[in-house]
């Protein structure tokens, strides 16, 4: 098992309701809840990671 280095957003509020991510790990992307930092995680690779924060910056 790799380990994933996590961080929150630079768009994180600070009440608890973040999202994290660790791209430290080569091909992989992996993203957690903050609230349960021993839970679950999902993994997805780069480019999948990359065309969903790009459709998310397309949102109105």
């Amino acid at each position: 098992m790799p380990h994933f280095e996590f961080v929150k957003s630079s768009y994180s509020s600070g009440n608890g309701e973040c999202v994290e991510v660790a791209r430290n790990i080569p091909r992989t992307v992996a993203v957690r809840d903050s609230k349960r930092p021993g839970g679950p995680h999902v993994t997805v690779t780069p480019a999948a990671w990359d065309a969903f924060t790009a459709d998310l910056r397309r949102q109105p």
